[in-house]
């Protein structure tokens, strides 16, 4: 009985593939009830699904997963970049793996430092 107790307590791990089944049976059971009922409502029906599946994948968010980490306080030095201020970093669209350091220096209030760096810490490009 001790093992029929402690199943019972452990709820077991539901698959995403298993709910992925469900739905995919289900759609299939609906769209072949339109189709049964009528040709042109088994149609329209599909595309209307159809176009509401794309603009659902085209409106959602993309995870953050992918992402850079954060920066730390390694931030990129150089003798131009002593007493700046850090206006933001941003990680690069096109190349994974870079970070991009703006600062702004005291002294010249419409100038912006860039600095484009890989996040290895090895400076790649200064402008």
């Amino acid at each position: 009985m001790g093992r029929r107790k402690q199943a019972a307590e452990e709820p077991e791990e539901r698959s995403a593939l298993a709910g992925a089944v469900v739905v995919v049976l289900l759609l299939a059971v609906v769209f072949g009830a339109l189709f049964a009922w009528s040709d042109a409502a088994g149609i329209l029906g599909t595309v209307i699904a159809c176009t509401v599946g794309v603009w659902w994948s085209a409106t959602r968010r993309v995870s953050d997963s992918s992402a850079p980490p954060p920066p730390g306080e390694d931030r990129p030095s150089c003798r131009e970049c002593a007493g700046h201020t850090l206006i933001g970093v941003t990680p690069s669209e096109t190349q994974k793996g870079m970070l991009i350091y703006t600062s702004a220096p005291p002294d010249r209030p419409n100038h912006t430092h860039v600095h484009i760096v890989h996040t290895a810490a090895e400076e790649v490009s200064e402008r």
